[in-house]
C-alpha cells in the first residue's frame, strides 16, 4: 500500500514509523525542515519538504498513486485542505485529524463533507478515553479494552511482591487448567520485547501485557501486584480539551473533580461550563497553591498540559504530597525511561492513543488496535472470514509465525483464552498478540 502522511509530528511520525516497518511505501510531508531532516535519517520513508495544501507537494510525495493519505498536522485547516485535495487527485480514501470542537459539531458536517475524509480523529478524545481506562486500574501503565470490553488488555511492571515473580510461564499456565483465564502476552526486557513461550521465567521489573476475560480482572490484578479501588477524587492538571472531555466524563461517574489551568479566560470558562467540577486558576508547578488544594488526598493526579517539564514536576510533587496514582501525558518520548525511574505511574502519549484508531482504518478487516509505549508489540481484534483457511481450523494448525499468540478467542459474546486446541469458527473474534513485520500474515490467514 502508498500512503502519504501529512504532518511529522506525533502522531504522523510514529503512524508513518508503524506501517513503514511493515513494508507499506510511505512518503510523509513536513513544511519544518529540521523535523523532517530527523524523520529523513530515523524512517525508510520518503521525505518531502512543504505543506500538504500544495499541489506540487502532493504530487512529489507520489499522490497519483497513493491508496490512503493521513492529514495529521496540528493544524485543522492544513489538514481539512490537503483531504480536499488528495481527494481531487484521485486518492481514494483520506483520514483527516480535527481537534477544535467547532469543526467537529452539526454546524461543520458540511465542511467535513466538503474535505472528503472517510475517517475524522480528534486526539484529545482519544486521550481522554485511554486515561480514564486507566484510572480503573491503578497501578497499571495500559488498559485496553477489546471485543466490546470481554477481552482485557492490561500491560504493568511486575514489582518484587508479585506472586508471579520467577515463575515460568509453563509453571503459571499448569496451576490455572483446564481452562485459563488469562495469558502472557508478551514481555519487554532491557529494551526488548518477546512474544514468550512457555520456558520464559517472569523477573521484577519486567513489563508484562497480560490477556484476560473480564471476569479475571481481580484476580489478575492481584497476581500482578497492583492495587484496586475505586477513584473517588480525581485532580486534572491543565485545563485544555482533553481535561475538559475528561471531566465529564469523570463527573457522570460520581467522581470528584478539580481542575487547575494557568489561563484566566480559559479557567472561567472552564467554570461556567463545568457544573460538577472545581476549577482553580493557577499554575500546576506552584507548590503552595498544589498543597493549598490539598493535592495528596486525590486518588489520582493528571497532569497534562503542553509542557512536559511541567506535566512532571507537578506529578513529582503531588507523589511526594501522597497522592495515589499519577498519570503524566508527555510528548518527547526520550523522557519515559526517567518517569518510571523518579516514580511516575503512568506516562501517556497521544500519539499511541489517536494512532490506534488510524492503522485500524488503514488496515482494514480489523476491528481494533492498540499500539503501546512500551515495547512493539501489538494487539489486533479481527473477525474470522467464513470460508477462509481459519475456519474451523484448529489454533496449532494456522501456521502462524512464531512470534504470534492468538491471546483470545470471542464466540456469541463469551471470551474463551486461546490454546493449541482451540477451534476458531467463521465469524468469532480473534484477539492476537503480534509484532509489527507479521501484522499482514496473521491477517490473511483469519481471511
Amino acid at each position: 500500500m502508498q500512503v502519504i502522511v501529512v504532518g511529522a509530528g506525533e502522531v504522523g511520525s510514529y503512524v508513518a514509523e508503524r506501517l513503514s516497518r511493515e513494508g507499506h511505501d510511505v512518503a510523509i510531508i513536513e513544511c519544518n525542515p529540521t523535523r523532517l531532516r530527523a524523520i529523513d535519517e530515523e524512517l525508510d520513508v520518503l521525505a518531502v519538504l512543504g505543506s500538504g495544501t500544495h499541489p506540487e507537494t502532493l504530487r512529489q510525495a507520489g499522490v497519483e498513486d497513493t491508496d490512503i493519505l493521513l492529514a495529521v498536522t496540528s493544524d485543522d485547516a492544513v489538514n481539512i485542505v490537503s483531504s480536499m485535495l488528495a481527494k481531487s487527485l484521485g486518492v481514494e480514501r483520506t483520514i483527516v485529524r480535527i481537534e477544535a470542537p467547532q469543526l467537529r459539531g452539526h454546524d461543520a458536517e458540511d465542511l467535513r463533507n466538503a474535505s472528503g475524509g472517510d475517517l475524522f480523529i480528534d486526539p484529545d478524545d482519544e486521550t481522554a478515553n485511554e486515561i480514564l481506562e486507566l484510572l480503573d486500574y491503578p497501578g497499571a501503565d495500559e488498559v485496553t479494552l477489546m471485543a466490546e470490553g470481554e477481552v482485557v488488555v492490561i500491560g504493568a511492571h511486575l514489582p518484587s511482591h508479585s506472586p508471579l515473580v520467577d515463575r515460568t510461564l509453563a509453571d503459571i499456565a499448569d496451576e490455572y487448567e483446564p481452562d485459563w483465564d488469562f495469558m502472557v502476552g508478551s514481555i519487554s526486557r532491557a529494551g526488548e520485547t518477546i512474544i514468550p513461550r512457555r520456558d520464559h521465567k517472569l523477573l521484577v521489573g519486567d513489563h508484562l501485557r497480560v490477556i484476560l476475560k473480564r471476569r479475571a480482572r481481580r484476580m489478575v490484578v492481584d497476581l500482578l501486584g497492583i492495587s484496586h479501588g475505586a477513584t473517588r477524587r480525581v485532580m486534572l492538571l491543565g485545563g485544555g480539551h482533553t481535561a475538559e472531555l475528561l471531566a465529564v466524563r469523570l463527573a457522570g461517574r460520581g467522581v470528584d473533580v478539580v481542575i487547575i489551568e494557568r489561563d484566566h479566560d480559559r479557567a472561567r470558562q472552564l467554570a461556567e461550563t463545568l457544573d460538577d467540577a472545581m476549577v482553580l486558576e493557577g499554575d500546576v508547578t506552584d507548590a503552595s497553591l498544589l498543597e493549598e488544594a490539598d493535592v495528596g488526598r486525590f486518588d489520582a493526579v493528571v497532569a497534562m498540559t503542553a509542557e512536559d517539564d511541567a506535566n512532571i514536576l507537578a506529578c513529582l510533587y503531588a507523589k511526594s504530597g501522597g497522592a495515589g496514582e499519577t498519570i503524566a501525558v508527555v510528548h518527547r518520548l526520550a523522557l519515559l525511561n526517567l518517569l518510571t525511574e523518579v516514580g511516575i505511574d503512568v506516562a501517556l502519549s497521544p500519539r499511541t492513543a489517536t494512532a490506534n484508531g488510524v492503522l485500524r482504518f488503514v488496515r482494514g478487516g480489523v476491528a481494533k488496535v492498540a499500539t503501546f509505549l512500551h515495547g512493539e508489540a501489538e494487539i489486533l481484534e479481527l473477525e474470522v472470514a467464513v470460508d477462509s483457511p481459519a475456519d474451523g481450523a484448529l489454533v496449532k494448525d494456522l501456521g502462524l509465525p512464531t512470534n504470534v499468540i492468538v491471546a483470545a478467542i470471542v464466540r456469541d459474546g463469551k471470551a474463551q483464552i486461546g490454546r493449541g486446541r482451540s477451534r476458531i469458527r467463521g465469524r468469532d473474534h480473534v484477539v492476537a498478540i503480534a509484532l509489527p513485520e507479521t501484522v499482514d500474515e496473521v491477517r490473511r490467514i483469519l481471511g
